[in-house]
């Protein structure tokens, strides 16, 4: 193990009078915090940083959890529930202490609620919004101070769901779609800090979202049965079974992770799918969106002006000089 393998040569180095040497060495491996990276995606992106030599603190906040991630080469566990402010100042604390600073932040910890909007009870959209929404904002405004620091990244893992919704996915894109917000507004506040900040919008990957997500419902005795949107429930009750299984290789979505920190030039949005299905499904409800905005109101643009928004939008992303 890393920590066993450094206290060895830190004992080594010491005892030859190199002892300050391994310590900047250590200190110089670039440290990474992700939120609820016990499974799933964060499991995922833990695994890979820490395979591609960073130092990664992985939020989790089962014992069971936070010893396995304490057994793999350069991870740390850290007991971190992004609902509980006393635990975000002490993991702040535990990374200030270790002396590495923090070059990465991954706001990855989630949660999904299916439930009608106009059924939903107050609780379980509070548990949505709580975790969902004020866990990124409580993380982020925590650690903010360490990343200006570093004039390190952000990253905040988004949706497709922040494009997309529909009939009791409400409370889910909600979260995703303030997302979208937040990163637009956070990247204007951390440019002038040297600080970037990168939007991950994945489509259906394998995690325990949907597992959790069931069980939760189970706890609290909700059923498609009791809904007036039953066939809407079926449907969404079916989709969140198959996230164990039948979905994306999580895999991409760390690879999508890893290039937001760590390319020297990291886009803004990184739209991370499985199937061509969900990129045409994401990108022709964005053009819908578009055109409804624009259809018949005071300053409507036609045709051929929106075409060429579109084609200097395609060239300022491809960063070709617009005339």
């Amino acid at each position: 193990m890393i920590r066993i393998s450094a206290l060895l040569l830190i004992t080594i180095m010491a005892l030859t009078g190199h002892s300050t040497a391994i310590a900047d060495a250590t200190h110089d491996q670039k440290a990474v915090l992700i939120t609820g990276a016990s499974s799933g995606l964060g499991r995922a992106m833990a695994e890979t940083m820490a395979a591609n030599g960073y130092f990664v603190y992985a939020g989790a906040r089962k014992d069971e959890d936070l010893k396995e991630l304490n057994a793999i080469e350069n991870i740390q566990g850290v007991r971190l529930d992004v609902n509980k402010q006393e635990q975000i100042d002490a993991a702040v604390k535990t990374i200030t202490d270790a002396g590495r600073g923090l070059y990465g932040l991954v706001n990855n910890a989630g949660v999904v609620v299916v439930q009608p909007l106009i059924e939903i009870e107050e609780q379980d959209f509070d548990f949505q919004m709580n975790v969902n929404v004020y866990g990124p904002y409580r993380v982020t405004r925590a650690f903010a101070p360490l990343i200006i620091e570093s004039k390190g990244r952000i990253s905040i893992i988004g949706s497709i769901s922040g494009t997309l919704s529909s009939a009791t996915w409400g409370p889910y894109s909600m979260t995703k779609f303030a997302m979208e917000a937040y990163a637009d507004a956070l990247a204007d506040e951390m440019k002038s800090f040297g600080v970037d900040v990168s939007l991950i919008e994945p489509g259906a990957y394998r995690s325990n979202i949907g597992k959790s997500a069931l069980e939760r419902m189970d706890e609290r005795n909700q059923s498609a049965d009791s809904s007036q949107l039953k066939t809407a429930m079926d449907e969404s009750v079916n989709w969140l079974s198959l996230f164990e299984n039948d979905h994306g290789d999580p895999a991409e979505v760390a690879d999508a992770v890893m290039k937001a920190l760590f390319d020297d030039n990291p886009k803004p949005r990184y739209l991370i799918v499985p199937t061509q299905e969900q990129a045409y499904w994401t990108i022709n409800r964005a053009i819908e969106r578009m055109v409804e905005q624009n259809h018949d109101q005071k300053y409507s643009f036609d045709r051929d002006a929106l075409i060429e928004m579109l084609d200097a939008a395609l060239a300022k992303q491809s960063g070709e000089v617009v005339q």
